[in-house]
């Protein structure tokens, strides 16, 4: 009821354009509108099947358009859905989790570090809470909260110390409020409701297509000036002329670049998701090709953030898993194991304790020990609790009427309040050279470690001191544990290697635990590759950044550390992924070239700072990432490169026909279906290609590195120039044998060898035989439909007379049906040559672009 009355906790987004204004727009380009009022004039004079087909051409053009803006808008809606922040509220004395659109006015919401407000609140609980404000009142220095009752009324925000509004961010500490006001009526609602926000940013790579379109533009009207003229000149009709110059400046001009770019980013992004990648910043999808350096976070990202017991150390010999028959001092071992040990294992619910007792308990159960304890012996008869000062814990038991204590703590401590210990052939003297070499050992390998003892009493030793009771032990042996890497991150890593992509652990902990799962992971396999937080201070910027190149862990860090680490790599060039979860990872993630949060355990400050979020927290979705991130931008690059060179040998063949004496090859309405059937589903299907092979054994792309770099300008021209030689060279021998079917011809030809090329261009460098004929569906089926509808309007007699066409005889159809074949071979021998590194080798111009 109060969500009804209230109305969601949204701000209100300016109302985008209703789907009809949206249509509506797709005819306000100039030369849609000069090709419409052409067509319009045409049918006046009687050429009413030529406009009406114009028209219809025009129509169908623009509902494409209209379906990919439509797409991409809904892509990018579904992607900001997926952002919508959870929060914790009270709600009939339950604490339960809600997103932050649901909240009402009365609800009991609880705050921590971290957090953005999502409401504006009254404070009722307030513990060292600081609000950093700056987002709605400009104030740089966090804000000091509290829940006491002010006095005075009529404050102004930035002095309401008891409330805290939406829009603001949680420092420092906690605190409970209820909800005041939501959605439009907070204090960030009414500011929003004064300003007109404006439309959706482009990313880098739309504005420089948009930007080559625009100069592209200029030079195809004046080329289709010229063709205008030249028309003129041999006599041909001013308004046949006019309507075929308009015709191929609409069909060449690749307005809808810019939107194509979008859909793929949008659906990219989209697809990312189902990859446990969030992408928050639409940009981020055509940069994540670029990055060099992933510096990866080590606790849950690259390990799987809980602790497990994989090495245990007894009698001399030293055990991955604990055995499965155990003699006396094993024996003894696993007592100790189960009976010091706090925390509980339920198959009903979550284990509850401290991580490591846990993993040592899970440890055992694996081994089915726990329960085969008689209950009497589990029974505490008194216990000495973990003391950061001692580093020890010791519990009591029974054994019969004697009682027996096992203690544990750090080895280098309990080690030397041993005298003895347990071997196979009884208690023996102790040799704590060997022992303490022993738990040294596990260290170096990255293992926390525990070591054990026990002491024999005739009566219960409960009314003695620690001190006492942790005297004169007897060693039983030491267990190890780690927080183990995650399966799939090794391969994750290689994955980085062979892509040119130096991955770099950064953490807090100890360097010798750093380098241990360094190098189970392949990151690193010296204790030269570690930089400690340390000595990362006492550098200078030009140190560090010398230092940077070597360094492939950072141990005992800091977050601030982070942002000079950052820095100091791009210093040197680098384009650096950084991950954080905390607040203080923000700085850092913002400087980041791809800033990268964690969707479980991160805070909404580093959320909101990052450009993608992992919604698993693991290290290997952000290298499928950056794979599915360079397969987009290869496929944009597939679709400009198809598109392009489509155009450009559209424009090569209306051009270059009256210097061979040829005459008009091609009718506006002819042209319009090209652009209309060649360049929409073909182009489209091309966005859905499957990653190149070999797509993660590439170096990373220089984020400066121009669109049209690796030979695609100087395709678009050379293979235009071929599709056009094909399409004059059909015209010239129809013609030449006085066929009445020329112009058909060299349409059929200019058609089919363009749905080739798209077959041809699916991969950059690989043949089309490797790649597949059937591996993109979408495109096959769009080729094949092109196919048949070129073939109807050569064949129906109704469209024969729309699209002005007419029957080909069987050599002639030969002649359509082999003549485009030659596009394929001589693209492959283009890609053959690249493979072999023979061609576009040198620096690539157009770099403005």
């Amino acid at each position: 009821m109060r969500l009804k009355r209230d109305g969601a906790n949204q701000i209100e987004r300016r109302l985008g354009r209703p789907l009809w204004r949206r249509f509506v727009d797709q005819f306000t380009d100039f030369m849609i509108l000069v090709l419409l009022t052409a067509a319009i004039v045409s049918g006046i004079i009687g050429e009413l099947l030529d406009a009406a087909a114009i028209i219809l051409i025009v129509v169908l053009n623009a509902v494409i358009g209209f379906v990919q803006e439509y797409r991409a808008e809904k892509g990018l809606a579904a992607l900001r859905a997926l952002m919508t922040p959870v929060v914790q509220v009270r709600r009939e004395g339950m604490v339960q989790k809600v997103p932050a659109e649901n909240l009402v006015r009365g609800d009991v919401v609880l705050l921590a570090a971290g957090q953005r407000v999502t409401a504006d609140m009254r404070l009722l609980k307030s513990v060292d809470l600081r609000i950093d404000e700056s987002a709605l009142t400009g104030e740089s220095v966090p804000v000091t909260k509290q829940a006491e009752p002010l006095m005075e009324t009529d404050l102004p925000v930035a002095d309401r110390s008891n409330m805290v509004f939406s829009g603001t961010l949680v420092n420092n500490g906690n605190a409970e409020g209820v909800v005041v006001a939501t959605g439009m009526d907070t204090e960030l609602g009414r500011i929003a409701g004064l300003v007109d926000s404006g439309g959706v940013q482009k990313t880098p790579l739309q504005e420089r297509l948009e930007f080559f379109g625009r100069r592209l533009a200029l030079a195809v009207l004046a080329v289709c000036t010229l063709i205008f003229i030249v028309g003129l000149i041999r006599g041909e009709s001013p308004l046949l002329m006019f309507l075929t110059a308009v015709s191929l400046a609409v069909a060449a001009v690749p307005e809808a670049l810019p939107a194509v770019v979008t859909i793929s980013l949008a659906l990219g992004a989209r697809r990312m998701v189902e990859h446990n990648a969030l992408l928050r910043r639409l940009p981020a999808v055509e940069t994540l090709g670029s990055v060099t350096y992933i510096c990866s976070d080590k606790t849950g990202t690259l390990t799987q953030n809980r602790m497990s017991a994989e090495s245990f150390f007894a009698d001399g010999q030293l055990l991955s898993q604990l055995p499965d028959e155990a003699d006396s001092v094993w024996q003894t071992f696993l007592q100790a194991l189960t009976l010091n040990n706090d925390a509980s294992l339920s198959d009903s619910s979550d284990p509850s304790g401290d991580p490591t007792e846990i993993a040592i308990l899970e440890a055992l159960r694996a081994r089915d020990f726990v329960s085969s304890i008689p209950p009497d012996f589990s029974a505490r008869k008194a216990e000495w609790p973990f003391d950061p000062v001692r580093k020890r814990m010791t519990t009591a038991h029974a054994q019969g009427e004697s009682r027996i204590t096992f203690t544990k703590g750090a080895p280098e401590v309990v080690i030397a309040r041993c005298h003895n210990q347990l071997s196979a052939e009884g208690v023996r003297s102790i040799d704590a050279k060997a022992l303490q070499d022993a738990a040294h050992s596990m260290a170096e390998n990255g293992y926390r470690v525990l070591a054990y003892a026990c002491r024999d009493w005739k009566k219960s030793p409960s009314s003695l001191s620690a001190d006492d009771v942790e005297s004169n032990l007897s060693f039983i042996g030491l267990v190890g544990l780690l927080d183990p890497p995650r399966p799939e991150a090794e391969a994750a890593i290689a994955d980085c290697r062979d892509a040119g992509i130096t991955p770099v652990m950064i953490t807090g902990d100890h360097p010798v635990t750093a380098l241990a799962i360094a190098r189970r992971l392949g990151i690193a396999t010296d204790e030269g590759s570690v930089l400690t937080g340390k000595k990362l201070e006492r550098m200078s910027t030009a140190e560090l950044q010398s230092a940077a190149a070597g360094v492939s862990i950072y141990a005992r860090v800091t977050p601030e550390h982070k942002i000079r680490i950052v820095r100091a790599l791009q210093d040197r060039g680098e384009y650096v992924a950084m991950t954080g979860d905390g607040v203080n990872d923000a700085p850092a993630l913002s400087s980041a070239d791809i800033g990268v949060a964690m969707g479980k355990k991160g805070t909404d400050v580093a959320r909101e700072a990052a450009d993608m979020v992992l919604l698993d927290d693991n290290f290997a979705t952000i290298v499928r990432a950056v794979r599915e991130g360079r397969r987009i931008y290869d496929n944009i690059r597939k679709f400009i490169k198809y598109t392009m060179t489509s155009n450009s040998g559209e424009i090569w063949v209306l051009f270059l026909a009256p210097f061979f004496g040829l005459p008009l090859p091609l009718l506006p309405i002819q042209i319009l279906w090209i652009n209309l059937v060649t360049d929409g589903l073909p182009g489209l299907a091309l966005s859905t290609e499957k990653a190149e092979q070999g797509v993660m054994q590439r170096q990373p792309r220089p984020p400066e590195e121009n669109i049209f770099a690796h030979g695609m300008w100087q395709h678009m021209i050379w293979v235009g120039l071929l599709i056009a030689a094909l399409s004059l060279g059909a015209q010239a021998w129809a013609y030449g044998r006085g066929s009445e079917n020329w112009q058909t011809v060299v349409f059929t030809v200019l058609t089919f060898s363009q749905l080739v090329h798209a077959m041809t261009v699916r991969s950059e460098r690989f043949s089309v035989l490797s790649t597949g004929l059937t591996t993109n569906p979408a495109l096959l089926g769009s080729v094949i439909l092109t196919l048949g509808l070129q073939l109807a309007i050569v064949y129906v007699p109704f469209l024969q007379r729309v699209f002005h066409t007419s029957t080909l005889a069987q050599e002639e159809l030969a002649v359509c049906l082999i003549l485009p074949w030659v596009v394929l071979v001589a693209v492959e021998m283009e890609k053959w040559g690249m493979r072999r590194g023979w061609l576009y080798r040198s620096k690539e111009p157009l770099a403005a672009l």
